[in-house]
């Protein structure tokens, strides 16, 4: 007689949790994308309008390389958009930054801070819209690990480039995921973000505490960093946390 099979590989519950994520928003509409975990501080930071003396951006916060030790950026009328656009505005009706732009900062190399980095590249390459997208991936962040913080952790962001979006249609599709995953009682409130406005933090009910868990950021991508990609619709964006919805889900 032949032995039983023994299959003793399982699929990691965090690696489910992702899957799941995943086959949600395609379900919803959207396409995926991806980008490097290197990633340029002009993509990271620069073309989501955080200026470039922002505290987020030192040594302390963000995990800077040293090989190699500049990127490529894209192409100079790009640059020179992004640049006008911080150092005064640009065309965008605001009065910018009024800090002088450095080149050399835009060209340092970064462990991605955040996965916006690959909604922002999504949105340079297809400014006119309609599109949505969103990326599943790890990120790095200079923390003090503690019970609560890790230099490495899993982010879900989101776009969506739409003529005629609202903010309304921004919390519909935050309380359709969030109740495709399971999750029942959830609330928004109001916040703020560098490169949104208006800025929603996302909560969910925890019955076991009896109380609101934080789970991510929301908002309408700012003028600022729309019209210097030459996009002239409304961008919805959200980033979350992919650990706290394993949480809730593994207790």
């Amino acid at each position: 007689m032949g032995s039983v099979p023994v299959y003793p590989g399982k699929i990691h519950p965090f690696v489910k949790i992702q899957e799941e994520t995943r086959s949600v928003f395609l379900s919803m509409g959207f396409k995926e994308v991806t980008t490097s975990y290197v990633e340029s501080s002009f993509w990271n930071f620069d073309a989501l309008f955080t200026p470039q003396d922002h505290p987020a951006r030192e040594m302390q916060d963000t995990f800077y390389l040293k090989t190699p030790s500049k990127t490529r950026i894209p192409a100079p009328e790009l640059v020179e958009q992004i640049r006008k656009t911080h150092e005064n505005g640009g065309d965008t009706g605001s009065i910018g930054w009024g800090n002088k732009w450095d080149d050399k900062k835009s060209q340092m190399p970064t462990l991605r801070t955040h996965t916006t980095a690959a909604s922002i590249r999504a949105l340079a390459a297809h400014p006119e819209g309609p599109g949505k997208y969103f990326c599943i991936g790890p990120v790095f962040r200079r923390e003090t690990t503690d019970y609560k913080h890790l230099p490495a952790f899993m982010q879900i962001d989101g776009i969506i480039v739409e003529e005629n979006a609202s903010f309304a249609d921004l919390l519909g599709t935050l309380a359709e995921f969030y109740s495709k995953m399971g999750f029942a009682k959830f609330q928004f409130r109001p916040g703020f973000f560098p490169y949104t406005e208006p800025s929603v933090e996302v909560y969910v009910w925890n019955p076991g505490k009896k109380d609101w868990v934080e789970m991510g950021g929301a908002g309408i991508f700012r003028p600022e960093v729309t019209i210097p990609l030459g996009c002239s619709v409304p961008v919805l964006a959200w980033g979350l946390g992919l650990e706290r919805i394993a949480m809730f889900r593994y207790s």
